[in-house]
Parts: structure tokens; sequence; C-alpha cells
């Protein structure tokens, strides 16, 4: 199979990484994970019914390439709409937890 980019260019790109200057404009989302486990499926219809454990949320949609940017070294700009409510707080939040680049 004949390589897309070679190895050196590769390598050469990724450590100019942190120069870089990215701005994201999209979706910024929060993704909500709920985790539990299965009991039985619902009478009513083909529903499984969850005893929940836990929950989790994460950054998604534009504010996920925010983060991997951000975790790659490089520096972000994000540009996108955010509500009111608590899960925009929650996204802001985790959003300015992120930080300028180290």
């Amino acid at each position: 199979m004949k390589s897309i980019i070679k190895h050196k260019r590769a390598v050469a790109i990724l450590n100019n990484f942190k120069k870089a200057a990215v701005l994201v404009i999209g979706d910024l989302v929060m993704d909500h994970f709920v985790w539990g486990k299965v009991r039985r499926i619902s009478p009513e219809a083909p529903v499984p019914v969850v005893e929940v454990s836990s929950e989790s949320f994460m950054l998604g949609g534009a504010a996920n390439v925010v983060n991997n940017i951000h975790s790659l070294g490089g520096k972000v700009l994000v540009c996108g709409v955010v509500g009111r409510d608590e899960m925009g707080k929650k996204l802001v939040h985790e959003l300015r937890l992120k930080g300028p680049p180290q």
C-alpha cells in the first residue's frame, strides 16, 4: 500500500502543530452519558429499563474538536452559540478549564 504522507513529513507537521492557530466554528455540544445495567425490558414497549449507576458529561460536536486541538498543543479559538441553560453553563465551564495550551 502506498503511503499518503511520508513519515518524516508527518513528524514535522506534528512538531509544528504547537505553532498552529485554529478557529473552530460549529455546533457546541455537551454529550451526556448514562451508565447502568439493564434489569428488564419494559412491558409497554421494547425499551430497556436501566438501573442508573452514574452519569458523565463530555465536550461534544465542535467543542470536542476544540478539546482535541488543545490536547495536541495547538492554539484554538472557538465560535458557536451556547444556551443559557445548565448544559450551556457546563459547556462554557469545561471549555474554560482547558485554558491556554501549555
